[in-house]
């Protein structure tokens, strides 16, 4: 299902982020600077060699990558189910207002033809064309606040009704890597234009959509 006027939110997974909170203070005065002597080398004896410090070796754990196509969670046919409703449930409470702009649309359309035809004939009504284009300009200004308002109410309740279902699904996918020992999965949608070939065994998305779909039904 496809909206008309409304811009069509992407799927995202949020990551939450910690936030510390630092009391005010006053600052306090700046010491005065001390000139301290500097610390003296060490001699070394005639023929003696410096020895690098020892570097310790990265404990890097052995890393199992996969992909994943997160656009195919909002397939009506093969997504996620539990997605695919919510969008739809969204889309559907605003039916009402798209209809309501594509009124206005078709009603600017009309006089725009409407001044076209009346420009292209020999006696030309010049108080007409200003009636028509004054009305046009009225028309225009209203669309675009009602555009404007259905867009900010389209995408609250958007967050409102799929932004905890895109969580619970980002969720479940960390769950799902952990249990199949994945280390690192890579969104393929972000990546496309950078990647040149992937091996399809590392997809997981149709065994990822199967597996949380089967987790709510």
């Amino acid at each position: 299902m496809s909206r008309i006027i409304f811009v069509a939110a992407a799927f995202m997974i949020v990551a939450g982020a910690s936030v510390s909170t630092f009391a005010q203070a006053r600052p306090a005065a700046t010491p005065t600077p001390t000139r301290s002597a500097a610390p003296q080398p060490t001699p070394l004896r005639p023929g003696a060699a410096t020895q690098p410090a020892p570097i310790a070796p990265a404990n890097v754990p052995a890393a199992k990558i996969a992909v994943v196509d997160t656009t195919a969670f909002g397939d009506e046919k093969v997504g996620i189910k539990r997605y695919v409703n919510a969008v739809t449930m969204v889309q559907r409470g605003f039916d009402g207002k798209n209809a309501e702009l594509r009124n206005l649309q078709n009603q600017i359309k009309v006089i725009a033809d409407d001044i076209a035809k009346l420009s292209g004939q020999s006696v030309v009504s010049q108080e007409t064309i200003q009636a028509k284009q004054d009305e046009g300009a009225r028309l225009q200004r209203e669309l675009k606040y009602k555009k404007e308002q259905a867009d900010a109410d389209f995408e609250k309740r958007y967050t409102e009704v799929v932004g905890p279902v895109s969580n619970d699904i980002g969720n479940a996918l960390v769950q799902y890597a952990g249990q199949n020992g994945i280390t690192l999965v890579l969104d393929i949608s972000k990546l496309l234009p950078a990647v040149l070939s992937v091996n399809p065994a590392m997809d997981i998305t149709k065994a990822f959509i199967a597996d949380y779909n089967s987790k709510h039904p």
